[in-house]
């Protein structure tokens, strides 16, 4: 599969006028200093997609990242992500205003982190449009939408002149997420996999380890090339260690044949799912 070529170590997927680096890197569980040189080095190893949210807590140490790697931030695509509590009119865009100060500036993509059942869907997509109308962000997206509600965020952005550049959902190898993929490319909206690599189990299946001994690859690269290899798919792995965050992102130089992306595919489990709070939607 042959892809766009970018900025920085991957290439990007068009979306709905966004252009998004096809292996990011997650931040999520960084925190204080080692957060702060994790994104250092990630950039320097060539990354130029960085995810983090509110929720994390570590906003302050990935905009000094930033300006410290010396990488000019325009070649940087930077998302954030509005946590649940703060969704409704009002409070999204002074969450999203937060932000872009601990930030150091406005963002490339502001998601709602997860949809909140108690705050009507359409004041949460009006508000994102807010925000973005206010310069917090360049384009919008959602994480942790159902296609069902996928489908009804993107008509509420569209009734403001706006479109979702991505749905981020948890998905590896271990869970099928055929129905909200399809959801998401009949709306030109990409899929953003968090916990790409899923399970540590997962990646000592026989099966991977086959397939990484033929390509000379470590199983981890195998999974994140699969995840790039499918139609409008960006993955947004997580490394603490230097040497995990740079073979985590050259997966771009090999391809997997057919049937390997079908044996990986094969490894889906009926109780793979990782994340799944109280306050989850109804999965597909």
């Amino acid at each position: 599969m042959s892809l766009p070529r970018g900025i920085g170590g991957a290439p990007r997927v068009h979306c709905n006028g966004a252009a998004i680096p096809a292996i990011g890197f997650g931040t999520w569980e960084l925190s204080g200093a080692a957060c702060q040189r994790a994104v250092e080095d990630a950039l320097e190893l060539g990354y130029r997609h960085l995810d983090t949210a509110a929720m994390y807590g570590n906003e302050a140490q990935v905009g000094a990242a930033i300006r410290a790697s010396g990488v000019p931030r325009a070649e940087i695509f930077l998302t954030t992500k509005v946590w649940r509590d703060d969704i409704g009119a009002g409070a999204l865009e002074r969450s999203a205003a937060q932000s872009v100060v601990r930030l150091g500036g406005p963002v490339d993509l502001l998601l709602v982190h997860w949809p909140n059942a108690s705050i009507p869907l359409e004041e949460t997509i009006s508000a994102l449009c807010a925000a973005k109308r206010l310069g917090s962000t360049r384009h919008i997206g959602v994480s942790n939408f159902s296609a069902a509600l996928l489908h009804k965020a993107d008509e509420f952005a569209a009734r403001h002149g706006q479109r979702l550049a991505t749905n981020q959902c948890e998905y590896h190898p271990g869970l099928r997420q055929d129905d909200l993929l399809a959801a998401c490319r009949a709306r030109g909206v990409s899929f953003t996999s968090y916990s790409p690599l899923g399970k540590a189990a997962l990646l000592g299946h026989p099966a991977l380890l086959e397939i990484a001994r033929r390509h000379g690859r470590t199983a981890a690269q195998i999974v994140l090339r699969w995840h790039v290899q499918q139609p409008a798919v960006i993955a947004i792995p997580k490394a603490s260690r230097r040497e995990h965050a740079r073979q985590n992102l050259a997966v771009f130089d090999f391809s997997l044949g057919d049937a390997d992306m079908k044996a990986i595919a094969a490894l889906a489990q009926k109780r793979g799912r990782i994340t799944d709070p109280s306050f989850a939607p109804e999965w597909d």
